[in-house]
């Protein structure tokens, strides 16, 4: 076939989502018809680029689609409801939230089940690649033949069914199986993501990428420790989200990554019973709904934990409380994928996570019943194309950045305001080049500064605001009210 190339299919926000409409058809030479058919298909070249190591030169970790870096931005997908005969029902309103969050890519994680062709014909429309896991998880699954023969007629199937969508772009063998044997076990003993499963995406799907786990420890890397690792799941401790581990990782990929946001307090009314909505600690019905699998508190007390990170203490009421946790997951999760956004050696990152499949207090920014935590405007915020943001502290102050996950250059208009004094700190025109970020110019601050700047510009004649919570904790929780107000004012 002879596709012209300004008909290839591209990820959103770096071209256009071109599908074509396909009859497939058969016939003898004598002009006798076989067969017929009619199918959808998208045309582009597609592959992870990726080194054995990480090390902050050379090392990377990225997609490429049609000869591209495609910076990605996206969440991991996890089954949409406890009973997987209703996942189907609440396909549409969370790929819609998928799409309206910013996602241009979404993780099939390994502890899911398959998603069906309606998941994948609708990431293929709206331009968001599908990195899908085969379903092993969190287990090193038996080596033995009559295993491998399960797999294989499971992934066999599953490649079939699914090779077609423009919006695959990796076959993984598992999730974090890899980095639970290691460092006792060498994961390349783990014969069935070494040698069975790329043996069958070679054979019928051989152009796609394929990588055996996730993180994926390659010989290199098993030799020279857990910083080397090219791609990780950074979740560690989860203290403060801008400690050490986070804001130092060496990964030029980060597909898991997240931090604790509760659900409203009209949500949590739904799911527990009056006389336990509050207060949460020796709460039997909160430990039960907060994703721990012994039915221990310690779930419960790490959301407490990192409130009080964040502020000088945790409230003493539900309102407040529901409050303050979400506010703490909102400015992580702008964090994390910033932070990756201002390093041009990273290729992306897949937060976790989007929806909750049953009510309970999660990473989810949206919960069951879909009511969005105050995450999920942040990190919509944080991942449009063209973003103009602040980095971290550094001598004397904070420089600022653009990021154009784009392949045309933006024209904006920038103004950065110290929205508890009024003050306007820094105001700057400027192009921002195509696919790259470039630090524009330089706001002074004291380390002893509390306060929020508010960013607001213009990309291209269209509005966008942004935030920075300048400082260090604890912060006061009216202040930082008043701050949000000043925020969602500003972007009325």
């Amino acid at each position: 076939f002879d596709v012209r190339k300004d008909k290839l299919w591209w990820p959103k926000n770096y071209g256009e989502q071109n599908i074509y409409n396909i009859k497939l058809t058969i016939t003898t030479l004598e002009g006798e018809e076989l067969l017929s058919d009619t199918f959808k298909y998208g045309f582009r070249f597609a592959e992870l680029v990726h080194t054995d190591i990480a090390d902050r030169q050379n090392g990377r970790f990225e997609f490429k689609i049609n000869g591209k870096k495609i910076n990605a931005i996206g969440t991991n997908w996890v089954p949409m409801d406890v009973y997987h005969s209703r996942d189907k029902e609440r396909y549409q309103k969370a790929l819609e939230l998928a799409d309206d969050i910013g996602c241009n890519i979404i993780r099939c994680w390994g502890g899911n089940v398959y998603e069906d062709h309606e998941f994948f014909d609708f990431c293929d429309e709206h331009g968001i690649m599908v990195w899908q896991d085969f379903a092993m998880a969190c287990h090193f699954y038996p080596q033995a033949d009559y295993f491998k023969k399960l797999i294989e007629e499971e992934a066999i199937s599953i490649v079939k069914k699914l090779r077609n969508h423009p919006s695959l772009v990796l076959w993984c063998g598992d999730n974090e199986i890899d980095t639970m044997v290691y460092p006792q076990t060498n994961p390349k003993l783990n014969y069935i993501t070494r040698e069975v499963l790329p043996r069958i995406v070679e054979r019928f799907d051989y152009k796609r990428s394929y990588i055996p786990s996730s993180p994926y420890i390659s010989e290199k890397a098993y030799a020279l420790g857990k910083d080397y690792f090219p791609e990780d799941h950074l979740w560690g401790a989860r203290d403060y989200y801008k400690s050490d581990f986070y804001a130092n990782s060496n990964a030029h990929f980060v597909s898991e990554t997240g931090y604790h946001g509760c659900p409203s307090e009209e949500s949590i009314r739904k799911f527990i019973s009056e006389d336990k909505v509050w207060p949460y600690t020796d709460n039997s019905e909160w430990n039960l709904h907060s994703t721990d699998q012994m039915n221990s508190p310690n779930r419960v007390m790490l959301m407490d934990y990192q409130v009080r990170q964040l502020f000088s203490d945790a409230p003493d009421n539900i309102t407040d409380y529901t409050l303050a946790s979400q506010i703490s997951q909102a400015e992580a999760k702008k964090f994390f994928i910033e932070r990756v956004r201002r390093r041009e050696d990273m290729g992306g990152i897949i937060w976790w996570n989007l929806i909750d499949g049953w009510p309970q207090m999660s990473d989810a920014v949206v919960d069951y019943y879909y009511n969005k935590k105050l995450a999920y405007s942040y990190i919509k915020r944080s991942s449009y194309p063209v973003i103009t943001f602040m980095g971290e502290m550094e001598p004397h102050g904070h420089s600022v950045f653009t990021s154009n996950n784009t392949l045309k250059d933006a024209e904006i208009k920038c103004k950065i305001t110290d929205i508890s004094t009024g003050e306007v700190v820094f105001e700057r025109e400027i192009t921002a080049p195509a696919n790259t970020v470039e630090k524009i110019g330089f706001v002074r601050v004291k380390y002893s500064r509390k306060t929020m700047f508010l960013i607001e510009y213009t990309v291209d004649g269209k509005k966008q605001v942004n935030t920075y919570l300048c400082g260090y904790p604890g912060y006061e929780l009216d202040d930082y009210k008043k701050w949000l107000k000043a925020v969602n004012d500003a972007e009325k």
